[in-house]
């Protein structure tokens, strides 16, 4: 099964392909402010399951969202890329980059995305916690549920309007194909991914808004390369694109990262 995307300057020749993979509650449509910067790229900007025009599609977990992710960059003849994955799309991005086909992929660009929980007494609270939110969405309106959902501590730097915008954006989407992709892909059933990522022969780089506390310790602990984008808390890319733009664009073109990868291959 493949996944919806939006296919852009596909007439690029000689560059790789960028593949972006929003958060929960998202689509394709994150990604677009910060294509401005990102024209002399072909870019493709998924639809995970459950979202966007992907709604109709389902997903019985990690290994299977990355299976469809595989078959969906087969059907666009895409040979050599990056993933850049937020939240939730972070975590899928990590999971494909240590569990699944990998065969022409050059580098892992992640924003605010866990790693995995690594303790049994915290995958089950965090099935609890899910749990909860996962029978909010379906039994609730998205009207009473988004705005809770946008007051969990991760959103605290989100001004009144910010949230209201969030808000807006995401009343569109499909509470019970939603539900359905919270439970698949919890954090409390995606493996522990820290050593999987340390033994890749290829780059994988945090990207953290600075204001992103939580997210930033947990990649200082787990040693990942971390870069900071200014001004900016768990929605990086949304709150300062250029930034994220420049910093992202840094990464991919790098010739020390390049050396490392042609080293560890």
């Amino acid at each position: 099964m493949t996944l919806s995307c939006q296919r852009l300057n596909g007439h690029i020749t000689g560059k790789p392909w960028l593949i972006f993979l929003h958060g929960l509650l998202g689509s394709s449509d994150d990604w677009q402010p910060l294509m401005p910067w990102f024209s002399d790229w072909p870019c493709l900007l998924m639809n995970l399951p459950g979202h966007g025009t992907s709604a109709g599609i389902t997903a019985a977990g990690f290994a299977d969202v990355s299976q469809q992710l595989s078959s969906t960059l087969q059907q666009q003849g895409i040979v050599e890329y990056w993933l850049m994955g937020y939240s939730l799309g972070g975590r899928i991005s990590l999971y494909h980059a240590g569990y699944g086909d990998i065969r022409g992929l050059l580098g892992v660009i992640v924003e605010g995305a866990h790693p995995g929980l690594k303790s049994l007494r915290d995958r089950q609270q965090r099935r609890h916690h899910d749990q909860l939110w996962a029978t909010r969405f379906r039994i609730q309106p998205l009207a009473q549920v988004l705005p809770l959902w946008y007051r969990q501590p991760v959103f605290n730097d989100l001004s009144e309007e910010q949230r209201q915008q969030l808000v807006d954006l995401r009343l569109n989407n499909n509470p019970a194909t939603l539900a359905a992709m919270f439970t698949a892909t919890s954090l409390a059933v995606q493996p522990d991914l820290r050593e999987r990522i340390s033994r890749l022969s290829l780059p994988v780089v945090w990207l953290c808004g600075s204001h992103d506390l939580k997210f930033i310790t947990l990649a200082q602990q787990a040693n990942f390369p971390l870069r900071l984008i200014a001004n900016a808390g768990h929605n990086a890319h949304r709150a300062n694109p250029e930034d994220f733009a420049r910093q992202a664009l840094a990464l991919i073109t790098s010739p020390v990262l390049k050396e490392v990868e042609h080293d560890l291959s």
